[in-house]
């Protein structure tokens, strides 16, 4: 199989790639990414296996890894680098609610557009699998759980930027037999997430580097925290799985955690590798933000046969292990 990987530079790109030459998948792996977020040297955490070629020169018959630099907006891009792919996994997106109400412009074009173009590149190439990295971020304000049903009123123009390519994904397995899959993930995290501003990745960050951690708001708002490895699964299942095209999952831990629960169990994992001195101030709350947010997984039990397995206390050790290796603290 050719698998096509969207933003694989990036932090759910390179776990996804790294696990699948973990466990041996027979399979060619071609990379399109702008280099906006993640860099080739970033690529290493997943293999030293890794090239950067031109579109003229890939070639889905090599065994390197190959990456291509370039931005999904680019239509006729889309529709060259596509050609021959299995499956495509589309990650590479503007992520967060906070630069979405910084410039929503932005936000739209890149998950909107982006994402069609890729859909489109799946059209004309006779692509048949599509995964689409979405978000509970379409579902807004709601009495969680989030499950499939629900009705969408996204709050943040980053939802409204997810539930666009969601609603694409679906007029295209309907109209044009695309098997498009919609995995809705929930606040991932774990090694690799260099870059990444979400609380934990940027919570061990301003504690390596001694700064004060900043909850936004009364940090009463509750996430649903899934680790990274349990995450990628899900996304070649959704990859391989038959008859689950035209889908949409919620991929999370089906746990109701606050901001202030997980700093806690941040703090005491942190403590376990020796950082005891951590200070913690209260910010205003960001606009975007909803409440409350967790998730039913029920369905992708049920149909895709996932489910997470990697308990928090778990998953952060893990987190923190990385960041020390990288950061020369190990």
């Amino acid at each position: 199989m050719n698998w096509l990987i969207t933003g694989g530079c990036g932090f759910l790109g390179r776990n996804l790639i790294k696990s699948l030459l973990d466990e041996g998948r027979d399979i060619s792996i071609r990379i399109i990414d702008n280099l906006s977020v993640g860099s080739f040297e970033d690529l290493s955490y997943a293999t030293d296996n890794a090239v950067e070629v031109s579109m003229a020169d890939a070639n889905w018959n090599k065994k390197e890894i190959q990456l291509v630099v370039g931005d999904i907006m680019d239509e006729k891009l889309a529709l060259e680098i596509t050609k021959g792919a299995n499956v495509i996994v589309h990650l590479a997106a503007n992520t967060g609610v906070g630069p979405s109400v910084e410039n929503p412009r932005m936000d739209c074009v890149t998950n909107v557009i982006g994402t069609f173009n890729y859909l489109e590149g799946c059209r004309i190439n006779k692509v048949k699998r599509f995964v689409f990295a979405s978000s509970g971020a379409p579902i807004g304000e709601c009495i969680p759980p989030i499950h499939e049903e629900l009705p969408c009123h996204p709050v943040s123009p980053y939802g409204a930027s997810k539930l666009a390519g969601e609603a694409y994904c679906s007029s295209y397995n309907k109209t044009f037999e695309v098997d498009t899959v919609a995995l809705r993930f929930g606040n991932v995290y774990g090694p690799g997430s260099t870059h990444k501003s979400s609380v934990v990745a940027k919570f061990i960050r301003q504690v390596f580097a001694g700064e004060t951690l900043e909850i936004y708001g009364s940090g009463k708002q509750t996430r649903d925290f899934i680790y990274v490895g349990d995450l990628v699964r899900a996304i070649w299942l959704a990859a391989t799985k038959e008859n689950v095209g035209g889908e949409i999952f919620q991929i999370a831990t089906n746990k109701e955690t606050t901001v202030l629960e997980v700093t806690e169990e941040l703090l005491k994992a942190l403590a376990r590798f020796n950082f005891t001195d951590v200070n913690i101030i209260h910010g205003e709350k960001r606009l975007g933000d909803v409440m409350r947010n967790f998730s039913d997984t029920s369905k992708a039990k049920a149909k895709l046969g996932w489910e997470p397995l990697t308990f928090i206390e778990d998953g952060l050790d893990k987190t923190i292990s990385w960041f020390m290796k990288i950061n020369g603290k190990a």
